[in-house]
Formats: structure tokens, sequence, C-alpha cells
């Protein structure tokens, strides 16, 4: 079984920078993308950023140039630098890795979610 579990959410204030961390756990051969979703009150899951296993980045127009994705692959673990944050940051943040390659099947897995909080 596949587990991701988060670290690194909290309370900061605006202008501050926050690290989240999600790290893979289990029977993993191999992970293609491994991103960040976040979901605010009343709003749907949308996605902030994500990379694949050949380092290619993605990232929404809200976060570019204040956010940075990366991973370790050797570690199967996904990292978010988040600088410069804002209140509407504000929102649970979830990690995902798509197409994990485990014991012959191909799936995805979420994270549990972390609270990240930006006060004004």
């Amino acid at each position: 079984q596949v587990q991701l579990v988060e670290s690194g959410g909290g309370l900061v204030q605006a202008g501050g920078s926050l690290r989240l961390s999600c790290a893979a756990s289990g029977s993993i051969f191999s992970i293609n993308y491994m991103g960040w979703y976040r979901q605010a009150p009343g709003k749907q899951r949308e996605l902030v950023a994500r990379i694949n296993n050949g380092g290619s980045e993605y990232y929404a127009v809200a976060v570019k140039g204040r956010f940075t994705i990366s991973r370790d692959n050797a570690k199967n673990t996904v990292y978010l630098q988040m600088n410069s944050l804002k209140p509407e940051d504000t929102a649970v943040y979830y990690c995902k890795a798509d197409s994990v390659a485990s014991m012959g099947m191909y799936q995805d897995y979420w994270g549990q979610g972390t609270q990240v909080t930006v006060s004004s």
C-alpha cells in the first residue's frame, strides 16, 4: 500500500514563507507526476503546481513567481516552497502522486492534506 504523508503547513503572516513536504512510502517502483493542490472553504480543489519525474514544472497563474516545486526522486518526496504568501493562499493543501507504479499496477494517490493559513 502506498501512502503520502504531508508536513509543513501552519499559520504565517502575509509576506511570509512556508515549505511543504510530501513523502510517498510503500512498494514504489516509480512515480510520474507529483503535485500540490489546494482547496479553500467553499471552493473547488485546484492544481497549484506539479512536477514530473524528469523535472518539468507547471504552476498555476496565481502562484507563478512566488511558489517553487521540487522533488527528490530517490526519496519519493516532493516539496513546495511558498514565498510572498497572501491571505488568498489560505487553504488545505493536498499532495498528489500520479501514475504510481507499485506491485504491477498504476494508481493515483492523495495525501491527507495540511492546513495553510495566511493572516493579513
